[in-house]
């Protein structure tokens, strides 16, 4: 590319040819423009006369003017002109390599560093030189393409939420070391880590290196920690630069579960440093509700810390066999317990009767032997629940018969009469220590004290479970504690008490260790990865490069030791974890993580990002060109006086070249959203087969004149919806229709779709096979539906029941055909605990909205009229197809009154106790 006057040329060659123009001009000046020929009769009268000056007729100098501007505007245009030419900073003509490192830390400034990318790819096009991509935390070979090919794939590139490992960076060396010479552009995020240099040294030995990264700093969330009843927040930057403040939002689950942001608290960095710390003072119902914490205007991983159980102080109810000893505080069974507990857990003390409506985390009781089944029943819905209990034996324990013959649903393990003790019938020579922890237990890694030692305990009946169920045990093998699985929950047992009659562990600090392991186990906050030695950790959520969390999938679990030590990467991916009822939140940045500023060396050239623009001329002085012929063209029919005869086509010429088709396209999307608001309007999903689209809307017609007709619903003519563009707020309800070939939507359009769902939009799917095939996978259209269907968040469903309101929002039924008369209809799944009230044939519901109804009777067609309001489509034969249709219509009526009324209907179970209050 040649650079004249600050503007560059692609061809400059082409500028040769205005040279010419001088010629041009005297051509054009000698040759007049041709006269029109008009024969009059009177011209007869002049023959033989002669003029004695003579002059001849030219082309005015201003048209002469505009001509050669035309053709200027063409050459120029011709030669690639291009404004704000950037020099080109990689010489030669070979091998180009784009080295990413692909870090959460550039994840802010990512769509800035996408179009630096894109004026990369703009030179090395121009130079035709071939471009791979390296990645430094995904490293894999490049591929070496023309640049084309690569600007269409930069869409797909997208930051982790991890930085470059030494792993990483060994493979990218290994990588290099493969590929011949090359030219190399490094996107720095801005930060040093380890192995840069060494990257580095293996790209400069390929060919020259330039690196381009952002004069912006690096901001990062540490995670949170509760301290003194407030969270404490830490911001971090890699620069220590001047004073600044940033805002640190707390986001989580409003009480209708909608995400939204709960508090938020400024953060200050002071001149010089490098962190920012912050104190928000949260009521416990609202502190438990925080999900995660940003930093506003930051969209990145490290900016993120995620929330796990470390902010939540457990609840922990605790229930003694006996009362305290008045002025015997050491004798009480649950001194030792509360010492150990108090500092990280709120304490509840009562019966049982008291304890489980406060919905603790933990119960324990200590030396009680029978629960009566009031007590029982209700203890044992909360352990399957998840709740865990702690039980220590006692002498209530030794001297009942609790667990004997059988196993007792609220003990671990059977039990032999009487225990054992120092001295007594089963007895010891003396008092056993305790035996080290095995890798499987939740006490693994724990130092036991040498003078920890146990003198009496209720002991294990030998069982084929016994084993599995130890996860303490004393030097001769005897177990100490023993727990077993009860639905999401489990029982734990000590076989000592919680005083220091029978051993000496409470008073060690063993037991606090112990029972901080079990009752307290969810504060991660001071957690080790010794403490988690021998767990398997299951990801729920993991968080990309831009801080947005995703279901984490079929992912499989990690070590926890790894989830506590190791660096995060494609094995260990941010996010939420969960072992049993337990979560702990693995986030980027760490307590002691520190933002270090990337330092080059001096003779490598640093750059920014913020490239200037290439703007290439050659389109607008083409139609520079286009327009200054246009305007010969107007001036020549002028001077020769046929402007006024094609003065129709000059008009057609100007109204093409100033039409403006933005506004119209601004005016069709006004008019969308009007038709759609103006009244209530019903709409299908356009699944691209034009005789189902069809169909849709001559069934969504009919529908709406029979709402017209019967009820107060006055429905406007329904509309169909491209779900990539169009709104869906707008309506109440969409019919979608399933195709085995209709293309499945965008993440985009899923995004939209769940909105709808969740913001009380329903979906009726029609998969139109109930002559085939029922609800399920058993045709092409249900095959298609479930692949549909996947990504949408859709709650439990089962097949409508007989009570369901749908069956009597404004027609009483208990069939619902439409083309087919298949009886299969699926809906929300009722809540577990709805009853039915005497008096009234269906139980209490709640007032929601099932958010789909699926289907495959083919309503649309039964629903279908043509534009004079004839059904289109035969249903039956006789009077039983016209009664079926007639049953299609009142189902489409009751779905209708269903979005629009929810289910008011259910409210009838309340009028027995309205009339015994009003004295009826």
């Amino acid at each position: 590319m040649t650079v004249l006057g600050g503007i560059g040329f692609t061809a400059p060659w082409m500028l040769l040819a205005l040279l010419a123009l001088p010629i041009l001009w005297l051509i054009l000046r000698a040759v007049p423009p041709a006269p029109i020929r008009r024969r009059f009769p009177g011209v007869a009268l002049l023959l033989g006369l002669s003029d004695d000056e003579s002059v001849s007729d030219r082309t005015p100098w201003w048209l002469l003017l505009l001509r050669m501007l035309a053709v200027a505007a063409l050459i120029i245009g011709l030669a690639g002109p291009i404004l704000n030419p950037q020099e080109e900073q990689t010489q030669g003509t070979g091998p180009l390599l784009i080295v990413l490192d692909g870090s959460w830390a550039e994840a802010t400034r990512w769509p800035q560093q996408t179009e630096a990318l894109e004026a990369q790819l703009t030179r090395a096009a121009r130079a035709g030189r071939t471009v791979g991509f390296l990645t430094l935390t995904r490293p894999e070979a490049p591929a070496f393409q023309s640049a084309d090919a690569w600007r269409s794939r930069l869409a797909g590139f997208d930051p982790a939420p991890w930085q470059p490992s030494p792993v990483d960076i060994d493979r990218a060396i290994d990588i290099a070391d493969t590929l011949g010479g090359f030219d190399t552009l490094w996107f720095s995020d801005g930060l040093a880590y380890a192995g840069r240099d060494a990257m580095l040294d293996a790209l400069q030995g390929k060919g020259s290196v330039e690196v381009y990264q952002t004069g912006a700093d690096v901001l990062a969330l540490a995670p949170a920690t509760y301290e003194d009843g407030a969270i404490t927040l830490t911001a971090k930057r890699a620069l220590a630069g001047a004073e600044r403040s940033v805002t640190i939002t707390a986001q989580g689950r409003d009480p209708a579960g909608n995400i939204r942001v709960l508090a938020s608290v400024p953060a200050t960095f002071d001149a010089g440093s490098t962190q920012a710390s912050a104190a928000l003072s949260l009521p416990a119902e609202l502190r438990a509700r925080i999900t995660r914490f940003d930093i506003a205007g930051q969209r990145s991983a490290g900016a993120t810390t995620l929330v796990d159980d470390a902010l939540r102080r457990r609840e922990v109810g605790l229930i003694a066999g006996r009362e305290n000893r008045e002025g015997l505080e050491l004798l009480s069974p649950l001194h030792y317990i509360e010492q150990a507990l108090a500092p990280a857990a709120d304490l509840i003390e009562g019966g049982i009767g008291d304890v489980l409506p406060a919905n603790p985390d933990v119960i324990v009781l200590a030396d009680i032997a029978t629960l009566s089944e009031a007590e029982q029943a209700p203890l044992i819905d909360w352990i399957e629940a998840g709740g865990m209990l702690v039980r220590f034996a006692g002498p209530r324990i030794a001297a009942s018969d609790i667990s004997r013959d059988t196993e007792d649903p609220l003990m671990p393990v059977r039990l032999r009469a009487g225990g054992r003790s120092v001295g007594g019938a089963m007895s010891w020579g003396a008092p056993k220590t305790l035996d080290s922890f095995r890798e499987s237990s939740p006490f693994y890694g724990l130092e036991i004290p040498q003078d920890v030692t146990v003198s009496a305990q209720v002991v294990a009946q030998p069982d084929p479970t016994l084993a599995e169920r130890v996860i303490a045990s004393l030097s001769d093998g005897t177990p100490l504690v023993t727990r077993k699985q009860v639905g999401q929950g489990q029982i734990v047992l000590f076989h000592v008490t919680a005083t220091a009659e029978w051993s000496t562990l409470p008073l060690s600090g063993l037991f606090v260790q112990m029972m901080e392991r079990l009752a307290i186990s969810s504060s991660s906050a001071g957690i080790e990865a010794s403490d988690l030695h021998g767990t398997t950790w299951t990801p729920l959520r993991v968080m990309d490069g831009f801080g947005t969390l995703s279901d984490a999938g079929t992912l499989p679990g990690v070590d926890g030791a790894d989830l506590m030590a190791a660096p995060a990467g494609p094995d260990l991916q941010p996010g939420v974890y969960a072992s049993g009822d337990r979560r702990i939140a693995r986030n980027v940045v760490v307590a002691d993580t520190t933002l270090t500023p990337a330092a080059w060396p001096a003779d490598v050239p640093v750059r920014g990002l913020d490239v200037a623009d290439e703007q290439p001329l050659a389109g607008w002085l083409l139609s520079l060109s286009i327009l200054l012929l246009l305007a010969d063209v107007i001036a020549s029919l002028s001077l020769s006086g046929r402007l006024l005869k094609h003065s129709n086509a000059a008009g057609l010429i100007l109204a093409a070249l100033f039409y403006a088709p933005t506004q119209a396209d601004a005016q069709a999307d006004d008019s969308f959203a009007l038709n759609a608001t103006a009244e209530m309007t019903l709409a299908y999903v356009i699944t691209g087969n034009a005789s189902v689209d069809e169909m849709s809307d001559a069934g969504l017609r009919g529908l709406s004149d029979t709402l017209y007709f019967r009820t107060s619903v006055e429905p406007a003519n329904p509309i169909g919806v491209d779900l990539e563009r169009d709104e869906l707020a707008f309506f109440p309800m969409l019919y979608w229709p399933i195709t085995p070939d209709q293309p499945r939507p965008s993440d985009t359009a899923y995004r939209k779709l769940n909105d709808y769902l969740r913001s009380g939009g329903m979906i009726l799917f029609d998969t139109r096979d109930a002559n085939i095939a029922g609800f399920g996978a058993a045709s092409p259209n249900g095959r298609k539906l479930q692949d549909l269907a996947a990504p949408l968040d859709i709650p439990p469903l089962e097949p409508l029941p007989a009570d369901h309101v749908l069956t009597r929002t404004f027609y009483l039924l208990q069939d619902f055909p439409g083309r087919h008369s298949g009886r299969d209809l699926w809906v929300e799944a009722s809540p577990p605990d709805a009853e039915q009230v005497e008096g009234m044939p269906f139980r209490n519901l709640n007032d929601g909205v099932s958010p789909v109804v699926i289907g495959g009777n083919d309503w649309a067609a039964a629903w279908a009229v043509s534009s004079n309001g004839a059904p289109m489509v035969p249903i039956g034969r006789g009077f039983a197809g016209e009664r079926q249709r007639e049953l299609a219509y009142r189902f489409g009526v009751n779905l209708v009154m269903h979005v629009l009324t929810g289910n008011y209907k259910s409210d009838q179970v309340h009028v027995p106790a309205l009339l015994d209050r009003l004295g009826q």
